[in-house]
């Protein structure tokens, strides 16, 4: 994955750096969403992988399953990507360019999950303490998952609290172990 990384990074700067200086952010982010959407569908893949196809007509295919949701720019970015090969990591593309739009934005999206439903209050209280915490505008996302007998599991990029009695189980379990 994280050689996936390492080729995805400077199409993705690049494509952010390119918005940015538009003050595009918000519809590349949406463009290379579609694109990645695409990239991914089986279908496609089979297009992207066949050897007899060239970059050119590997780009024209692409562009023309997105019909006009591409402008000319994003259109010139799929030409430049299939003829690196690299049409099969806009998938990574897509994710680091919206990880530098969160960046800019001071802004992070939070997985909650929890064993129960979080009614508006909690939800909002929750996301002012995590705001707090991580310096940045959150934007809540909340899930149940009724298998973690309660508490909350808070995902926030690399951050992990793992505050669920299932998890506090295992830690006991693990250090019963030892």
């Amino acid at each position: 994955m994280a050689e996936l990384t390492t080729l995805a990074r400077p199409y993705a700067k690049a494509a952010f750096e390119h918005a940015q200086a538009h003050q595009q952010l918000a519809n590349w982010s949406a463009m290379l969403g579609l694109a990645a959407a695409v990239s991914e569908d089986g279908t496609m893949q089979q297009v992207l992988k066949a050897p007899r196809l060239t970059s050119a007509e590997k780009a024209t295919t692409f562009i023309d399953v997105c019909g006009d949701k591409l402008n000319v720019q994003a259109q010139n970015f799929i030409h430049v990507a299939a003829e690196n090969d690299r049409l099969l990591l806009l998938p990574e593309i897509s994710a680091l360019f919206d990880l530098y739009k969160a960046e800019q934005e001071k802004s992070v999206d939070v997985d909650v999950t929890s064993a129960f439903a979080l009614n508006e209050e909690q939800q909002d209280k929750l996301a002012k303490v995590l705001s707090a915490r991580l310096g940045r505008e959150v934007r809540l996302h909340a899930a149940e998952d009724a298998s973690l007998i309660g508490g909350v599991i808070i995902r926030a990029g690399d951050l992990v609290i793992d505050g669920s009695v299932r998890g506090k189980l295992a830690q006991l379990a693990e250090a019963l172990k030892s």
